[in-house]
């Protein structure tokens, strides 16, 4: 994979768990469980399948002091750390704090008196947990609303930094922030505007952005828009879907810029009355049985030889289309000839070994990422 020209936004780097998000860190890629919390068996079994999916970090909602309890048993069974999501009530992000939670979604000016918001940030800073302000186009407040008429971009960034003063208040650092809309333009427009006013990590995505096909077309324009600036130190891709999808969409929109080295970069052919292969049927069965391997690796499937030769030679593993036989590339150089039959078992045999090579330390998945 060509190194991404893209310059990333230097910002402050926190810790959640043992995950860095901001600074030199990768991007990382989140999602969120949408199981009941105090089903504890249903979440943690969604989480490890995200787990298995490459996530980095999941958000799990943490509404009633019953599922901070619930909460509490699902930080023992996972090893990904876990964002406690929480709104209004201070009692239940002091709970989740002595409960061992990576990270707390709480917006400090929902929270209440001063006293309150002191006892969370206080919690916070002693047990070295950082705080997620997310503000959303669907929840700005009653002030903000009446002064702007409608959500706009201006709004969301006027309400981020109420929240952001209250915690320089308290002289408290260690946070990241969202400005959600479902709306590409402001969503965009909105994180533009504070990227250029604070140093921390921003948390990107585009809210309630839809179902699996339209949702993953809204929210890599908006995406990729802010990403290809540099903007951007973690994604959460809100899908109507199961989360493991948007885990892997925001890993598709990460490798596709270049800032993610992490499964396989398939280089496939749209298919053609020229192709000598199913290039779909070949793609969709080899796609799902190397669908877990999460080392990165190029490989190219190319129905014919006008393409196949040039994209065989920039990937690790390449197949063009021939007759009578169909050639395999290895590292840019040409193998040897495979028949349909047995194509995909020869390309599901040629990238197990090559993951075995990249896994035994020969290459790494996640490169450095240049910071500007």
């Amino acid at each position: 994979m060509q190194q991404s020209p893209i310059k990333r936004r230097k910002t402050r780097q926190i810790m959640v768990g043992n995950v860095p998000v901001g600074g030199d860190a990768p991007i990382t890629v989140q999602t969120m469980t949408n199981t009941e919390t105090c089903d504890v068996a249903a979440t943690v079994a969604q989480i490890r399948r995200a787990e298995e999916a490459g996530v980095d970090i999941v958000r799990v909602s943490v509404p009633t002091m019953e599922s901070a309890d619930a909460f509490a048993e699902i930080r023992n069974q996972v090893r990904v750390p876990l964002v406690a999501d929480i709104h209004f009530d201070y009692k239940i992000a002091l709970k989740v704090a002595e409960k061992g939670v990576d990270c707390l979604r709480i917006n400090p000016g929902n929270i209440g008196k001063e006293e309150r918001i002191r006892a969370v940030v206080d919690s916070a800073r002693d047990k070295g947990i950082p705080i997620r302000i997310g503000v959303n186009a669907g929840s700005l407040e009653k002030e903000l609303q009446r002064k702007y008429g409608e959500p706009t971009a201006d709004a969301l960034v006027e309400s981020a930094m109420r929240h952001i003063d209250i915690l320089d208040r308290l002289d408290f650092q260690n946070f990241k922030l969202s400005l959600k809309a479902s709306s590409v333009f402001m969503t965009v427009d909105a994180y533009r505007k504070i990227a250029a006013q604070i140093e921390q990590p921003l948390h990107l995505g585009v809210t309630e952005a839809g179902l699996l096909r339209s949702g993953t077309v809204k929210s890599s324009v908006a995406l990729g828009a802010l990403l290809m600036e540099g903007i951007g130190d973690t994604i959460r891709i809100s899908l109507a879907a199961d989360p493991v999808e948007e885990v892997k969409v925001g890993f598709d929109i990460l490798k596709s810029l270049g800032l993610r080295k992490k499964g396989i970069n398939f280089i496939a052919c749209p298919s053609c009355s020229r192709q000598n292969f199913n290039v779909i049927q070949v793609m969709n069965e080899l796609e799902a049985r190397v669908e877990h391997i999460n080392t990165a690796i190029d490989v190219a499937v190319i129905g014919c030889i006008v393409n196949g030769p040039g994209e065989a030679k920039e990937v690790d593993i390449g197949l063009t289309g021939g007759t009578p036989r169909n050639l395999i590339y290895r590292e840019g150089k040409k193998s040897h000839k495979v028949s349909n039959e047995n194509m995909v078992d020869e390309l599901e045999k040629l990238i197990l070994e090559k993951v075995a090579e990249v896994e035994s330390g020969a290459l790494s998945a996640d490169q450095p990422i240049t910071v500007g």
